[in-house]
């Protein structure tokens, strides 16, 4: 058996998620037809973040397994056949041997999102912004993201994951903010893990913020998980087009064998 540590950057517009289902397009399902086809046998896949349809990565992490008596080509050889087979909206940019104790969701500590916001109509990157017509106060947005750093009750900001009935809300924020250059807003937080939906649907509340809407004290109590019943989180969620998962970070227990691609 070997495993490799995958590093992967996707334009997800025409996928819906990460995670396979039957009779849709998914990127985890492209990415094991792709290492199927080349190795010719069941692979094992697993994603570090399972992002929701339309949500693009920068830097999406997964574990490849392959169990087979046989001889395996070199890394590089491996790195190219994968990126012969994969779609033009689908790129790995890194592969490298690990140890086969590696889980690319399991051994991950943090995750980093960002969100794209943008003042204007735009002709070339409409895939990847949420165009909000309104004027919005970015200061105050900038303020009410800063918030977020430290523990606190998502509750509020979460979808019912039937994957996960029992997780719980908790979430601690190590970082999180949001910077202004020209017509483009971006914001970005880092945790250890997300809730289903929660980074859209901070992010439509943010906006709510920036237009004036709601005030930075609603947010707060959001953020102490007390539910608003005149808050409508959930109709607030922002497009997907928007999202990026930006990185993954380890704690480096081993170095990648030689001949590996290893940053």
């Amino acid at each position: 058996m070997k495993t490799w540590r995958l590093i992967l950057e996707y334009d997800g517009t025409k996928y819906s998620g990460w995670q396979e289902q039957k009779n849709a397009r998914t990127v985890q399902g492209q990415l094991r037809k792709a290492a199927e086809g080349f190795f010719g046998c069941d692979v094992e896949i697993q994603g570090a973040g399972r992002t929701d349809a339309g949500v693009h990565a920068r830097a999406q992490v997964a574990h490849l397994r392959v169990a087979a008596k046989r001889q395996f080509p070199a890394d590089e050889e491996i790195f190219r056949a994968l990126n012969q087979r994969l779609p033009s909206d689908f790129c790995l940019l890194d592969i490298a041997e690990v140890d086969n104790g590696f889980h690319a969701r399991h051994d991950a500590v943090a995750r980093t999102y960002s969100y794209q916001i943008s003042k204007r109509r735009t002709a070339f990157f409409k895939k990847y912004v949420w165009w909000v017509k309104e004027t919005l106060d970015v200061p105050a947005m900038a303020r009410a993201a800063a918030m977020l750093t430290g523990r606190h009750d998502f509750v509020a900001f979460r979808a019912h994951d039937p994957a996960r009935p029992d997780e719980s809300t908790i979430v601690v924020v190590e970082d999180a903010g949001i910077e202004a250059e020209g017509d483009l807003i971006v914001f970005h937080i880092t945790a250890s893990h997300f809730l289903w939906r929660m980074v859209r649907r901070i992010v439509g509340v943010l906006v709510k913020i920036g237009t004036g809407e709601i005030t930075s004290e609603d947010f707060r109590a959001l953020l102490e998980g007390k539910p608003n019943s005149k808050l409508d989180v959930a109709a607030w969620t922002a497009p997907a087009s928007g999202l990026f998962l930006e990185k993954i970070e380890y704690v480096s227990k081993k170095k990648a064998r030689p001949g590996g691609r290893a940053h």
